[in-house]
């Protein structure tokens, strides 16, 4: 099973947010979200938004939205 995690992280490596999906299309449009949602003194912070793909529910941090 294919899962997308979209995720944005804070300077310091903590998860601020993060949603999980089945569905491609959507994660990517999540991710392009995420990624328009980061000011520009955000991302020279060194926030950043990351899609990562998973193979397990089980590798989705805990704390993500799971949108099946």
């Amino acid at each position: 099973m294919n899962i997308w995690v979209n995720e944005q992280i804070d300077p310091s490596g903590m998860i601020y947010a993060c949603i999980a999906c089945c569905n491609e299309s959507q994660a990517q449009d999540c991710h392009e979200s995420f990624k328009k949602g980061l000011t520009e003194k955000q991302k020279s912070d060194g926030w950043v938004a990351q899609l990562r793909l998973v193979d397990s529910w089980d590798q989705v941090p805990v704390n993500a939205l799971k949108l099946n």
